[in-house]
């Protein structure tokens, strides 16, 4: 995943604004903020990740990443869905995600999902190709 938004964005810092330095150098999530991770095998093969993080106030989308050759599949309807299923056992009032501009089919995919655009939030304000979407989920009854 990393290497391919890399190769849409000069700009390195598209990646380092969300993430912590491993001792490798390497860019991870702090795992003390992961709420939830989900792994689809197709057999032995992963076909697409996603994880939940706590940022703040909110709960974050994260690598969401589906491999080129499983695209068209359904891999990343049924990630989400499990990722929305979740929010709604955990009551999270709603979910947030960060993306980039040129990231059209992402972008597609979550208005498709009924993620809507909200304000960029921190900490990517600081990068000019930020596009931030949140969804909402009603408080049950």
């Amino acid at each position: 995943m990393q290497a391919e938004v890399r190769g849409l964005y000069e700009d390195a810092a598209h990646l380092e604004g969300a993430a912590v330095q491993d001792r490798d150098g390497g860019l991870t999530i702090d795992p003390a903020t992961v709420l939830l991770t989900e792994v689809l095998y197709d057999g032995d093969e992963p076909v697409g990740h996603v994880a939940v993080r706590r940022l703040g106030d909110d709960v974050e989308i994260k690598r969401m990443y589906v491999p080129p050759q499983h695209r068209g599949e359904g891999v990343a309807d049924r990630l989400l869905a499990e990722v929305e299923e979740w929010a709604r056992e955990q009551g999270v009032p709603r979910l947030v995600l960060h993306t980039g501009e040129k990231q059209l089919a992402a972008i597609a995919f979550y208005t498709r999902h009924g993620y809507t655009p909200i304000p960029v939030y921190p900490p990517y304000e600081q990068l000019a190709y930020s596009r931030c979407f949140a969804k909402v989920f009603p408080s049950p009854l």
